[in-house]
């Protein structure tokens, strides 16, 4: 039996280390550096992002059971406008060069199923991207294998 991505991955610190490599590579990109760098960023934000990609990723459900839940994550990226379409591919190529920095596996399964979710992520929080968008309350924070997204 696989472990999960998170256990595969290297559990904590690995995720640490990927929120990490991820916050500064979008703070180094000329389009993503300015929601990554405003002042009312919380000051944990890379232990959030690491503890929210983990439990994703088959790790415990700190995010979910002391942070929030996906309806919280989504509204704070609604309402942005339509333009958000390249500046979600630009998330998906430093969230994968990310994975490098951050020394996690090279498995192609691996890298993958990395690649797959974060896809998956992206077009998940474009579809609030419209001005107006409203997000269903009570939506928990998804789960990814090997294989894809998990059933509720």
């Amino acid at each position: 039996m696989l472990p999960t991505l998170y256990e595969f991955a290297g559990g904590e610190p690995a995720f640490l280390a990927l929120a990490a490599a991820h916050h500064a590579r979008c703070l180094a990109d000329p389009e993503l550096n300015h929601p990554f760098s405003h002042p009312g960023q919380h000051p944990q934000h890379v232990e959030r992002l690491a503890a929210y990609w983990g439990e994703v990723l088959g790790g415990p459900p700190v995010y979910s059971q002391s942070l929030s839940d996906q309806t919280r994550l989504l509204e704070m990226h609604a309402g942005n406008g339509s333009g958000m379409t390249d500046l979600g591919r630009r998330f998906v190529a430093c969230f994968l060069l990310a994975a490098d920095d951050a020394g996690l596996p090279a498995d192609p399964e691996f890298r993958a199923a990395l690649r797959a979710y974060m896809e998956w992520a992206v077009a998940d929080v474009l579809v609030y991207s419209p001005q107006g968008s409203v997000v269903p309350p009570g939506t928990r924070v998804p789960g990814w294998s090997w294989d894809g997204l998990k059933e509720s």
